[in-house]
């Protein structure tokens, strides 16, 4: 089969590998969409996955072609989408239930092979059948939804509440979907991409602008979320944030990315700073909101590329073109 492989930091390539077996909980799943994150693009730079080469491909969406001997709750021809979370079921955290923060986290396209190839192999337990009126390659986006709606877990967000999201990609996008959907009384949203913006103003947000200055709300907001992983967006919006509000750190930075604090305001002005990590018991729910149409694919999905391609949509999405870039084998 062809596959996607990050050889390297740096080097990807489009070539031809074994096609895989199932074990007997697997099934193999002929990829139909594969779409491109901020996590691949760590992958490629030699964070994330513990050891290279690696098939990259976390958000993916298929049709059943092989089964494991002990499988019977999928067949072949069922059309899935893919929770790529592995977890160890043992560790502490998740033996708490908080298995997105495992002591051996592992995920499918980021630690064993994904999605950016002709066929991926998962575990049954990870895939969710799809509705018939759902188009499978389409069904890709429901992966990053999934992390979407783990933010707002995190955030237990009251009704009412002002909101700003940093960040107009596909995460910022989801983020505005659900928080329209959580009761928000408005959503602001920024970014320094235009044609991003524009798309934020399509879908319906309060405000836009390129920077928080532009909009008026001296005393700050109830809720601000960081959906770029990048210093001066998350300084910034920390320094934006309400009495008694919640900053949460959405968007994946490098390890490398700092920010600085006011511990006094934090204590005197009762904020909450916290993070959200992958899924965490929210992929059949997004898998829920998809199907009843919490998400336009047509504005989302910005380009579709073939597999051979992979490297060239690497390419976009570093650059800031688009919204979300599939692959489809």
């Amino acid at each position: 089969m062809r596959a996607a492989i990050v050889e390297a930091p740096g080097k990807v390539t489009v070539t031809t590998v074994p096609d895989p077996a199932p074990g007997p909980r697997d099934v193999v799943v002929s990829v139909a969409s594969c779409g491109l994150c901020g996590t691949d693009l760590h992958i490629l730079q030699g964070e994330f996955a513990p050891t290279l080469p690696i098939v990259p491909g976390h958000e993916f969406a298929g049709e059943v072609v092989g089964v494991g001997r002990d499988v019977t709750e999928l067949t072949v021809g069922d059309r899935v989408a893919v929770d790529p979370s592995l977890h160890c079921h043992e560790c502490r955290y998740c033996r708490n239930g908080r298995g997105n923060l495992c002591e051996r986290w592992a995920a499918i396209g980021v630690t064993v092979p994904g999605g950016a190839a002709e066929y991926a192999v998962a575990p049954v337990a990870n895939c969710v059948r799809l509705p018939e009126h759902i188009d499978v390659k389409d069904a890709a986006l429901i992966e990053p939804l999934s992390c979407a709606v783990r933010g707002y877990d995190v955030l237990s967000s009251t009704l009412g509440a002002e909101v700003l999201i940093y960040g107009s990609g596909t995460m910022g996008l989801m983020m505005l979907e659900l928080a329209k959907r959580t009761g928000a009384a408005g959503v602001d949203v920024l970014d320094v991409n235009p044609e991003r913006l524009a798309t934020a103003g399509l879908l319906g947000c309060s405000r836009s602008a390129a920077r928080a200055d532009e909009l008026d709300r001296p005393a700050g907001w109830d809720v601000v979320i960081d959906a770029t992983g990048n210093a001066a967006a998350i300084q910034d919006g920390l320094g934006r944030v309400a009495k008694g509000g919640t900053f949460l750190q959405f968007g994946v930075a490098d390890y490398a990315t700092t920010a600085v604090i006011e511990p006094y305001r934090i204590y005197n002005q009762e904020i909450t700073i916290t993070g959200s990590m992958a899924v965490l018991h929210s992929y059949e729910r997004a898998a829920a909101l998809f199907a009843s149409g919490v998400l336009d694919p047509s504005v989302f999905i910005s380009d579709r590329l073939p597999l051979d391609r992979y490297p060239q949509a690497l390419d976009r999405f570093k650059a800031g073109i688009g919204r979300k870039i599939v692959v489809e084998p």
